[in-house]
């Protein structure tokens, strides 16, 4: 099958992926500073991520690298393994060895499960802690290993103030906050900032710390060890990029799907980011994921296919071949001021706008992902964030829920059919409805009816009005039919089919008998009168002996 390449669509992609690289060059710098891992690190991911995640991910118009929740998880790798580099180079590769796994077992759809609450604490964390790690670089200092340790430090930093640094930093942040519009989509802002400042650094000689000596060249191969006495630990990292990574790129992948009006592929896109990932750690790379400032960029800028996300990462390679000796002189001060720009933007707006119209449920979640993520760690907060989301379901839930009892008070308004059932058996057809959810969170309410329905003879339990139900509350319910039977009162139950099935399965129906469940309300109210009618008959004919449903002899 011949494959047609529009003129068109070529020159779009290679600007769209020459603008995105332009982009992607003083982030990738900046964020191989922030890592700890050197400038030459951020550059390498940039690369090798975003060559392989164009090839062979799912989403056509994605670009690659390092971002700011990556870099603050690798950040905490380097700290945690320091001087042990083959360690971190270890927690990258099987980072992006999870991500495939990821797409392999087809788990790609299950981002869309996660609360927005807990994404919009998390986004808002990482921008958080990207802001506290630039305190001391924009003061002249050395950068943080963490957030706390970044706010106990500002004390001496400010004591220890360099003004060239401070300078050059808010400089730096007038240009790439101050720009027009119409001059970044010419421009990016945070390549006018880090040329005009980075020039005028040099040209004065300021004394101030720059990013040092990039390695030109291809970089060399890294192979990984294997230090067992710290695996818990690498797992434990890994799997924390691995999460996140997948977060981050397929929340971008949504953003590129409303812009181009296509559909990616969560599965492939985690097997190209991986693919990706596992090669950067190969070359000592930082690992990233689907970065959206620069995929937009690239969209807008007429990038439509791989070949765009390719021509990015080709163009990083040339600035890496030929360029290196130029970036060295880069202040760090004038990247601490682009990653503010970065961590302003990573602030969640959509939702702190509503924080005084928001639920209190939704906004609980997301501060305490929000503080989770910046004092704490970045997949604790995750974790928690999701627990949270599904308690506070539950209960939204729960509280929907309702299991009344019907004949227990006359001035109930009850349906008519129940009200006739209940008054023709002078009491002794009590009906139990429950409408809502039937699940573990509100299968005790069923426990506390019992009493109320010890001294009636039939209880119609009406299921359904229920969407669900859950093994929960088939054992409540099972715990509430042998209590009844052994009070000596007789149970039927109005199911679902599909209810039904459960009850059977888990052997509820052997304890009502062969005519114990019934598909409707009016079938086992029937069933119900049809007992308490034997009865009667029966105690009538006692002294005669004759048998309820039979003959006399």
């Amino acid at each position: 099958m011949k494959v047609s390449y529009p003129i068109s669509a070529l020159r779009g992609d290679i600007f769209g992926g020459l603008t995105a690289g332009i982009i992607a060059l003083p982030l990738a710098l900046a964020f191989g500073v922030a890592s700890g891992g050197g400038a030459a690190a951020g550059l390498y991911g940039a690369i090798a991520l975003g060559l392989f995640a164009a090839i062979f991910g799912g989403t056509r118009t994605q670009v690659s690298g390092p971002t700011g929740p990556m870099t603050v998880v690798t950040a905490s790798a380097i700290a945690a393994f320091t001087g042990d580099f083959q360690a971190v180079i270890l927690v990258i590769l099987l980072s992006g060895f999870l991500q495939v796994l990821f797409g392999l077992f087809r788990l790609g759809g299950f981002v869309k499960f996660i609360p927005y609450p807990v994404i919009s604490g998390f986004m808002n964390g990482i921008g958080v802690i990207i802001l506290l790690l630039q305190i001391q670089p924009l003061l002249g200092s050395a950068s943080a290993c963490s957030p706390l340790a970044a706010a106990m430090g500002l004390p001496q930093a400010l004591a220890n103030l360099n003004p060239y640094a401070l300078g050059l930093a808010v400089a730096t942040m007038a240009i790439v906050f101050l720009t027009p519009a119409r001059i970044s989509r010419v421009v990016p802002s945070p390549l006018i900032a880090l040329i005009v400042m980075s020039v005028a650094a040099y040209a004065t000689d300021m004394p101030v710390a720059t990013i040092g000596a990039i390695p030109s060249g291809l970089p060399q191969i890294h192979l990984p060890g294997m230090p067992a006495e710290q695996w818990s630990r690498i797992v434990t990292l890994a799997l924390a990029l691995a999460v996140l990574g997948t977060i981050d790129t397929l929340l971008t992948s949504i953003v590129a799907d409303s812009l181009t009006k296509e559909h990616h592929d969560s599965n492939r896109e985690l097997i190209g980011q991986g693919i990706g990932n596992m090669m950067a750690s190969l070359v000592g790379g930082l690992p990233g994921a689907g970065a959206t400032m620069r995929t937009v960029v690239n969209i807008k800028a007429g990038g439509t296919t791989r070949l765009s996300g390719v021509v990015h990462a080709l163009f990083l390679l040339a600035v890496l071949l030929g360029l290196g000796p130029l970036t060295s002189s880069i202040p760090l001060a004038v990247l601490a001021g682009i990653l503010v720009k970065v961590g302003v933007d990573i602030l969640d707006y959509r939702l702190l706008r509503l924080v005084r119209k928001a639920p209190r449920q939704d906004l609980l979640v997301m501060f305490a992902v929000f503080g989770i993520t910046v004092f704490v760690d970045l997949i604790v907060a995750v974790g928690v964030g999701v627990a949270l989301a599904c308690l506070m379901l539950t209960y939204r839930i729960a509280r929907q829920t309702s299991i009344k009892v019907t004949g227990m008070d006359p001035a109930d308004n009850e349906r008519d059919m129940e009200k006739t059932a209940i008054a023709a058996s002078d009491m002794q057809v009590r009906v139990i409805t429950i409408s809502g959810a039937f699940f573990f969170g509100t299968s005790s309410l069923m426990q506390d009816k019992v009493d109320r329905l010890l001294g009636t003879r039939v209880v119609v339990v009406n299921c359904t009005g229920a969407p669900f139900m859950d093994i929960s509350a088939v054992f409540a319910l099972s715990e509430m039919l042998e209590k009844l039977r052994d009070a000596g009162v007789r149970a039927v139950l109005a199911a679902t089919d599909e209810q039904r099935g459960t009850l059977e399965a888990c052997n509820v129906a052997g304890m009502l008998g062969p005519d114990g469940i019934h598909s409707s309300l009016e079938s086992a109210l029937d069933a119900a009168m049809s007992i308490v009618n034997c009865k009667r008959e029966r105690e009538a004919a006692s002294a005669t002996g004759a048998v309820c449903g039979t003959a006399s002899a």
